[in-house]
């Protein structure tokens, strides 16, 4: 009983940190990575597909990310679809790759992005804290229906409190690494 509270919270816990790794990956820092593009998607013969699908995604440059279609009459519609996404991007076509330039940040841009990062660390902190705070009366209530005892009961809330501790400690880091990529020139 106990074990299974501990469990789900610790899951819950930890895909609340992966959705976290995942909102910060989409914050653009000057670099270019092949993850930026991944919720984009395309109009491929009447149905919105990732471009993942439709085009091979990779790395020219440091600052630039190189789009392959593998269809020559899908060029257009990447290139519309990343243009048209909320990143900002221009893409410029050059035969049959499509280069998408990752343009320097503003100083005013990056503490922007900033205030956007310590948001999201903040929402999955608040997140780690409510998964805890279910799990806590999870087990009062078990204590209550009298299917643990008061000790097992204090032990765990203990260990709850410690599972928390860990994964806001995670967030806290991510967050750290997440701002000097966006400090970073």
């Amino acid at each position: 009983m106990i074990s299974d509270v501990k469990k789900t919270a610790e899951q819950r816990m930890a895909k609340s940190i992966e959705t976290l790794k995942a909102d910060l990956a989409k914050v653009r820092t000057g670099r270019a990575h092949t993850g930026l593009l991944d919720h984009i998607h395309v109009d491929y013969y009447g149905s919105q597909v990732p471009l993942s699908q439709v085009a091979n995604v990779t790395l020219v440059d440091p600052r630039t990310i190189g789009v392959q279609p593998w269809e020559k009459k899908m060029i257009q519609v990447i290139e519309k679809a990343i243009r048209d996404s909320d990143l900002g991007l221009n893409p410029a076509t050059s035969g049959d790759l499509i280069r998408v330039p990752m343009p320097a940040l503003t100083e005013e841009r990056r503490r922007d992005l900033i205030k956007v990062v310590h948001k999201e660390a903040e929402a999955a902190k608040v997140a780690v804290r409510n998964i805890r705070r279910d799990a806590n009366e999870h087990l009062k209530k078990l204590l209550k229906d009298k299917e643990c005892s008061e000790d097992d009961e204090r032990r765990a809330h203990d260990e709850l409190q410690k599972l928390t501790d860990r994964f806001i400690a995670d967030a806290d880091r991510l967050l750290q690494q997440k701002e000097s990529d966006l400090m970073a020139i």
